[in-house]
This record gives structure tokens, C-alpha cells and sequence, in this order.
């Protein structure tokens, strides 16, 4: 654990998929075992994370909002983001922290681009949002899209009703599903993929092994593709 410690001192590192994949979990999972192996970890989610970045997140959530643009969404979502970059990510990164954060740039090019926007558009406004602070490693936790609203369903008990992403078609989510792969498959060297159906601490222990084997430093400077 020593050498992986010193490994991802410094390190950005985003854990995300579709709705169901249990991002949370395992971002809880590993932020526990870092810190239980001696590392300074600064967690987070995306959108939020900030005073302003959570007042974002409940407009971007509201089922009231349903009319919003597609552009409106990416700005918003962009917007969050430059705050919890220059406000938290930044300055973790440069104290020497390990950054594990739920969700970030690679949803909105899944959710937003799906049958939406244009890609291409999406990473250009994350561009102008965050500058360099691209994450060294996305890991995506892979799953098929029944299964995962299945889960989601399962996880909301008796809320009232699913949150604007959640409320979208089935086919919808089997979209965002490909995009999650192609973004993985187009920049390998930033990305990998973990089959999310096993059980959470079978996740956790793939997750754990993809960070063992990763080579850090070999893909700087942050950047998308």
C-alpha cells in the first residue's frame, strides 16, 4: 500500500457510469481504503461540491425544470464545475491530496451528448470550465441500462418521484451507456472500464487492482483527448 500511496499522491481520479452503477458506493469505498493506507484523499461530487456548486446541482435536479435546453444543462453543469476546480480540486492537487470525485466531465458527454449535443461542443465548454484540470484517470463502472435503472428505482424506495436524468426513456440510458464506452474506448490511456452487475466490494477490489497497475505520469498533461 506504500508504493500505491506514493503513486496517487497528486492524483485526480473520477469514478462515474449510468444511473444505477453504484458510483457512490465506490467512491465511498475507495476514499475509505486510501485514507486506511495512510493517504490524504479530498472527496467530492460533480455537480456540487461547493456553496454554489450545490445550489447549481438542486436546479439542474428539480423535476420543475423539465423544459430546460440541453445548452442550458452543459452550462450549468460547467458552471459547478470551474467553481469546484478553482475552489477544491486545484488546490488539493497542488497540497500533494488524492482527488476521488463522483461524476464529472465524462457525464456530461454521456447525458448531454446522448441524441442531444454535439459532443465536440460539450469538451470545448469543459475546456473553457476547468483549463487543465482533466482527471488522470476516469474509471467507469459499466452496466446495462435495465439494470441499472432497476437499481436506482430499487435505491429511491418511496421517494416520490425519479430526478430529471433518472425520468428519461430507456433508450435514452442505452445512449448514455455508449457514450460512457466510446469515451473509454477513444482515450484508453485516461480511462478504464470495471463491470459494475458483481457486487460492490467485487467492484472495489477490481477498482483497487486497476490502480495498482496504472501507469501515472505517463499520461500528463491533463487533457482530453
Amino acid at each position: 500500500m506504500t508504493e500505491l500511496r506514493d503513486k496517487l499522491r497528486g492524483q485526480f481520479i473520477v469514478i462515474d457510469g449510468p444511473d444505477g452503477a453504484g458510483k457512490s458506493t465506490q467512491v465511498e469505498l475507495l476514499s475509505a481504503a486510501l485514507r486506511a493506507g495512510g493517504l490524504t484523499v479530498c472527496q467530492v461530487r460533480d455537480p456540487g461540491g461547493t456553496a454554489i456548486g450545490e445550489k447549481v446541482r438542486a436546479i439542474l435536479l428539480d423535476r420543475r425544470h423539465d423544459e430546460m435546453a440541453v445548452q442550458c444543462e452543459v452550462m450549468l453543469y460547467m458552471a459547478s464545475r470551474a467553481q469546484l476546480a478553482k475552489e477544491v480540486i486545484r488546490p488539493a492537487l497542488a497540497a500533494g491530496q488524492c482527488v476521488i470525485c463522483d461524476r464529472y466531465i465524462s457525464s456530461t458527454v454521456a447525458y448531454q451528448g446522448a441524441g442531444r449535443m454535439d459532443v465536440a461542443s460539450i469538451l470545448a465548454a469543459g475546456e473553457i470550465a476547468v483549463g487543465l484540470t482533466w482527471p488522470d484517470l476516469t474509471i467507469v463502472l459499466d452496466l446495462p441500462a435495465e439494470v441499472g435503472l432497476e437499481r436506482a428505482r430499487r435505491k429511491g424506495g418511496n421517494a416520490p418521484e425519479p430526478d430529471r436524468g433518472e425520468a428519461k426513456t430507456l433508450e435514452y440510458h442505452r445512449q448514455v451507456r455508449e457514450l460512457f464506452l466510446k469515451q473509454a474506448a477513444d482515450v484508453p490511456w485516461h480511462f478504464a472500464v470495471v463491470d459494475a452487475t458483481a457486487d460492490a466490494q467485487a467492484v472495489h477490489r477490481r477498482i483497487m487492482g486497476i490502480l495498482g497497475e496504472w501507469k501515472w505520469g505517463k499520461q500528463t498533461p491533463r487533457q482530453r483527448s
